[in-house]
């Protein structure tokens, strides 16, 4: 049990209040993802670093926020949709400065029609890597400053390829790449894209985090693990291949499945 990856967590400041033992007990990785509400960014978001703070004294496992994403395309064409999203990153990036946080989420521009068109287009592919450049540049320079990792997280992707090209786009250590579990997994059984595992063997050493939900293959279930359809002794043999050392992050629905999600994990032998 003791070679075992300990899972972590994503919880809102008020579920970690409730879940604080189970966090606190293997210093497991965090993820708070109040922060991805417009209203708190622009609000006295203070009040809820500093209650998550409090929550934390004695935790010793990383600590990141999932990035604001609610109708921020990271490849928009508009120019003044471009700033919001700027603003939006570099707000979350300060919360990530004051929480002391090592990595921000942010959610991949690749859709499910991205994989049948983009080569339909001359230079497609080349231009939405630019906008994500236009987009994600000052973000990039900040985390790189605050020794922050943004990890951008699959979420129509059919090509788990397209991703990791656009992480390495950037050349700095500050963007990695990130694996939604349910998102693969519906990518899969609904678009017709590899399996989970593959996602992971495709990412190799540029994955640094990973969201563990469950699901059915159709819908983003965020169900429990172990109560979906996930081959996870493929997924966890995919990852025991790699050095990188992700960050695995339970992230539910009902934040009330984490103890189950650990324990059903454990029974199998994969992780604690």
């Amino acid at each position: 049990m003791a070679d075992l990856p300990i899972l972590g967590a994503a919880l809102t400041v008020e579920t970690l209040e409730t879940h604080r033992d189970l966090i606190i007990e293997k210093h497991r990785d965090l993820e708070i993802q109040d922060f991805v509400s417009a209203d708190l960014l622009n609000g006295d978001w203070q009040d809820a670093v500093a209650r998550a703070l409090k929550l934390l004294d004695g935790h010793e496992g990383r600590v990141g926020i999932h990035g604001p994403f609610w109708g921020l395309a990271l490849d928009a064409n508009d120019p003044d949709i471009r700033t919001v999203v700027r603003k939006r990153l570099l707000q979350g990036l300060e919360v990530c400065e004051a929480l002391k946080a090592t990595h921000m989420v942010v959610h991949s521009p690749y859709s499910t029609w991205d994989y049948n068109n983009l080569d339909n287009y001359p230079a497609a592919r080349d231009r939405k890597i630019e906008l994500c450049h236009e987009t994600m540049a000052d973000a990039v320079k900040r985390a790189e400053s605050i020794g922050c990792e943004l990890v951008i997280e699959n979420i129509e992707d059919k090509d788990p390829a397209d991703r990791l090209r656009l992480a390495k786009s950037f050349s700095s250590d500050a963007v990695k790449v990130s694996i939604d579990t349910g998102h693969a997994h519906y990518a899969h059984g609904s678009t017709g894209a590899p399996p989970v595992d593959y996602y992971v063997q495709a990412a190799g050493n540029m994955l640094r985090h990973v969201h563990l939900q469950d699901a059915d293959g159709y819908a983003d279930r965020h169900w429990p693990l172990g109560e979906g359809t996930i081959n996870w002794p493929s997924v966890f043999s995919a990852l025991a291949g790699l050095d990188s050392n992700p960050r695995l992050i339970i992230e539910l629905r009902d934040h009330d499945g984490l103890k189950a999600s650990i324990a059903n994990m454990a029974a199998l032998g994969l992780a604690q």
